[in-house]
């Protein structure tokens, strides 16, 4: 029986993978920041909750331990983060600080945790989730884009160390997901100089086309399982979408594209 780590697994996609994974018979170490609180993953067979909050390298560090404990893993899944969206300008340093905290170090000290066990059985797989917010960019979220366009180029040259020691390294780009992602899993800086585009831009995203959780926890567990030596998995039809019209018409006519959809002239 294969076993998964996940960060981030109280909601969301970290949720939805945990329930899949356990559900193809997979052992799940399922962590967030209050495992207390959690009353659903704690119901289901195969799942184990620790805690953890990816901001804390102490706990990280023993969170690890305790995990490697347990037995084999072979599959580390960093999912836990957050998107921070509004000008830059009204931004303060503690929002900067804990986006980069979360979405950047939170992945690298998880994955530099886990790097000497999977090293010592030359076998192993991180798999991270970065957006299609790493492949283009929307108006007012620069620092998110920043750690997603930051993990890609990561995953990007990791690769290339870990394949050395026999282990693997992938990313999964999910567009928008069916969650409470914008109520709950958003920070919002505000400016009333922006705010009439930053409501003009929120006007024109539709949730409609968002993903759900269950659909790109599919593409977590097809990442985990393929055996392909392979890198990048953009998830969701909507990301597909949009990734393939930046490829086709080029980055500057995209760009100009974006600027259109979202204002207009």
């Amino acid at each position: 029986m294969k076993t998964i780590f996940i960060t981030g697994a109280s909601t969301g996609l970290g949720k939805a993978t945990a329930k899949l994974f356990a559900s193809k018979g997979w052992k799940v170490i399922a962590t967030m920041r209050k495992p207390e609180n959690e009353t659903g993953l704690n119901l289901l067979d195969n799942i184990t909750l620790l805690p953890l909050d990816v901001t804390n390298l102490d706990q990280i560090k023993e969170t690890t331990k305790k995990a490697i404990a347990f037995g084999n893993i072979d599959v580390v899944f960093n999912n836990a983060g957050y998107g921070l969206m509004g000008p830059l300008e009204s931004t303060s340093d503690e929002q900067l600080v804990r986006q980069l905290n979360t979405n950047i170090l939170g992945v690298i000290r998880v994955t530099q945790a886990f790097i000497p066990y999977f090293r010592a059985k030359q076998n192993g797989l991180f798999i991270t989730t970065t957006s299609i917010g790493g492949h283009i960019t929307f108006p007012f979220s620069s620092v998110y884009h920043a750690t997603k366009w930051a993990l890609e180029g990561w995953s990007e040259s990791m690769a290339f160390e870990l394949k050395k020691i026999g282990v693997d390294i992938k990313t999964v780009a999910p567009g928008g997901i069916k969650t409470d992602f914008l109520s709950r899993s958003a920070d919002m800086a505000t400016h009333p100089a922006y705010q009439h585009w930053v409501d003009k831009m929120f006007a024109g995203i539709s949730e409609d086309n968002f993903t759900p959780a269950e659909q790109i926890a599919a593409v977590v567990y097809e990442a985990a399982t393929d055996g392909q030596d392979k890198l990048r998995y953009i998830a969701g039809e909507d990301a597909k979408a949009l990734y393939a019209q930046r490829l086709g018409i080029g980055d500057e006519a995209f760009r100009k594209q974006m600027e259109q959809t979202f204002f207009g002239n």
